[in-house]
């Protein structure tokens, strides 16, 4: 039997935490321990009096500072780490399933679930209706286990034996957009990445907490040519992104979503570009902003 523990990154979203946390209790396999980082005790308030009674821990301020606090944290303690968002519930089965893939499958090294719901792309949802869109449409999804290139950040179950010394890069500050491309592109290297309908869940996109949008946009365009430049973000991927965002922001910057930042993010993404041309782009520039 594995020892799985789930970690969780938070940032001014102690409420949300709890009672994401809370839901693990209803797991068919129970993690073997929970393990929330924030960045200010405000983060951590209430959380240790949760039914799992977590264990709590705090990091300089930025996803992947507190997830490699996670990683410190738990090394040689648990053979597989899940990292969830603060806003992600899984479908009840999920721990079940990864145990089972990863104690029948020795090449794997990292295991993503396939979304029956992402609030980022429709305004956030509500516990209740992440609830209700798991049980109406699990079943539904392929339960083929297929190869990826990368993981999903809000939901990834990692083989600590294949994360080993591997990190995640803290010259993506903040909320570190396409963190989780960098990382598992890394660790796709020591072995195999996949998803599958078995293991599921959904984002509930929830906004607070989260980088503003004149960061956010300047990161879509610092964070693509810093990865491009270390090797670890595909270039067709590359292009995608950067064009599908900046597409976007031009296009929506007069009549924004209600949940989206378009002008901040506009905004950002001409600082960026400015930057660039001068030669002078870095990620860590959106602390100063």
């Amino acid at each position: 039997m594995l020892r799985i523990h789930v970690a969780i990154a938070t940032v001014g979203r102690a409420a949300l935490a709890r009672k994401t946390i809370d839901l693990l209790a209803g797991q068919s396999r129970r993690p073997d321990g929970v393990l929330v980082v924030g960045a200010a005790e405000a983060d951590i308030a209430g959380l240790a009096d949760s039914p799992l009674h977590p264990e709590v821990a705090l990091a300089a301020r930025g996803l992947c500072r507190q997830r490699n606090r996670a990683l410190e944290l738990l090394a040689g303690r648990c053979d597989v780490v899940i990292f969830f968002d603060d806003d992600f519930v899984p479908s009840p089965d999920y721990l079940a399933a990864v145990e089972a893939i990863f104690e029948g499958q020795a090449d794997v090294a990292g295991i993503t679930g396939n979304l029956v719901g992402d609030g980022v792309r429709h305004g956030g949802f509500g516990i209740a209706q992440a609830q209700a869109m798991i049980a109406a449409r699990t079943l539904q999804l392929d339960p083929a286990i297929i190869p990826r290139e990368a993981l999903y950040g809000c939901n990834m179950a990692l083989r600590m034996a294949d994360v080993g010394d591997l990190r995640f890069d803290e010259a993506l500050p903040l909320y570190g957009w396409q963190e989780d491309i960098d990382f598992t592109m890394r660790l796709a290297r020591r072995g195999r990445l996949v998803s599958t309908g078995l293991v599921s869940g959904v984002h509930l996109g929830v906004k607070g907490g989260r980088t503003s949008g004149l960061r956010l946009g300047y990161s879509q365009v610092a964070n693509i040519v810093y990865l491009l430049r270390k090797g670890t973000m595909p270039r067709a991927l590359a292009r995608k992104l950067l064009w599908r965002n900046l597409a976007s922001n031009v296009l929506r910057a007069g009549f924004p979503e209600p949940h989206v930042d378009r002008l901040g993010r506009l905004r950002g993404n001409a600082m960026a570009l400015v930057d660039l041309v001068r030669g002078r782009i870095d990620p860590r520039r959106i602390e100063s902003m």
